[in-house]
């Protein structure tokens, strides 16, 4: 208690001979340092047609897209505290094949970082990701292959994080465990985990690399996160890209793009085939399946706004 009010005591002190050794500037508000810093980016796409005796054929549709980004970033002398919440839905309303989900994200990373040496953080990394809602492989009423924390993936990762610029980081964590989260019985095959394994474990090395560009009313940012896990396969590396692009055209109206990469060994989503394209059954009769590259893109107009 004694040293805050010293503390205090000096701060009024240095106050005041600051403002007798300039008094044409006594009226002059004085700023706090300010650490944090903060910005939400929200994006609302909208479409709709609507078909009457049309002769060519078609289907009216509704579909919507919805995005939030927030970034809270903390910065005080060797201390780095970065955080970031994105939030994606849409969907499409199909008079005529029903409803169809387009987009379905919950992502939350978190970077804590204490700096070793210029530019070199010892660092603290966490992600989580899953989706809202149900998802259907083609439509509403085809079979259900995710819903919410199924799957759902958590990790932590310890190591260094490298900035060479502003604009760019690169962390490495040699010692990253993730946990696969498969509520639902039925989907945990499919993602890689046992049927009665509620979670699974994986322990490994990862590399996160983050990178954006502003150029006026053109903004860019991607975010790619390898890794590879010791308990299997470790030559088997994981993929996630995400790229996010907005040009702005007026003060609320913009072009976005958003793109999403996966390659995941353990997520067997598609059929096997054989040499002429002929499916390949297993020994319980089903169709074999296998992992493959998935991709995802978004773009359109949109109501686009910067807090």
């Amino acid at each position: 208690m004694k040293k805050i009010l010293a503390t205090i005591m000096v701060m009024l002190c240095a106050t005041v001979m600051y403002a007798q050794e300039k008094p044409a500037e006594e009226g002059a508000a004085i700023e706090n340092p300010k650490y944090w810093k903060t910005s939400l980016l929200t994006q609302l796409g909208f479409s709709q047609v609507s078909l009457m005796d049309w002769a060519a054929g078609g289907y009216g549709s509704v579909s919507l897209n919805s995005y939030l980004d927030f970034k809270a970033n903390y910065a005080k002398n060797k201390s780095i505290w970065e955080n970031r919440a994105q939030f994606g839905y849409g969907f499409i309303q199909s008079m005529g094949e029903g409803f169809k989900k387009s987009d379905d994200r919950i992502i939350v990373d978190s970077k804590y970082g204490y700096k070793a040496a210029d530019k070199l953080y010892f660092s603290v990394i966490y992600n989580f990701r899953t989706q809202f809602t149900v998802g259907y492989k083609d439509k509403k009423g085809s079979p259900v292959v995710s819903n919410f924390m199924a799957p759902g993936y958590t990790s932590l990762g310890f190591g260094i994080n490298y900035t060479p610029s502003p604009n760019v980081s690169i962390n490495f964590a040699p010692l990253t465990s993730n946990l696969v989260i498969v509520q639902d019985p039925e989907l945990r095959k499919l993602y890689g985990n046992a049927e009665d394994q509620y979670l699974r474990y994986e322990l490994g090395a990862q590399v996160k690399v983050d990178a954006s560009v502003t150029l006026q009313d053109f903004k860019a940012n991607t975010t790619l996160t390898l890794f590879s896990d010791y308990l299997n396969k470790p030559l088997n590396i994981k993929v996630n890209w995400d790229v996010n692009i907005t040009a702005q055209l007026t003060k609320f109206l913009g072009v976005t793009l958003r793109t999403y990469l996966i390659y995941d060994d353990n997520i067997k989503h598609i059929d096997k085939t054989d040499a002429n394209g002929n499916p390949v059954y297993g020994e319980d009769g089903k169709v074999i399946k296998v992992p493959g590259v998935q991709f995802k893109e978004i773009s359109g107009l949109s109501f686009t706004y910067t807090f």
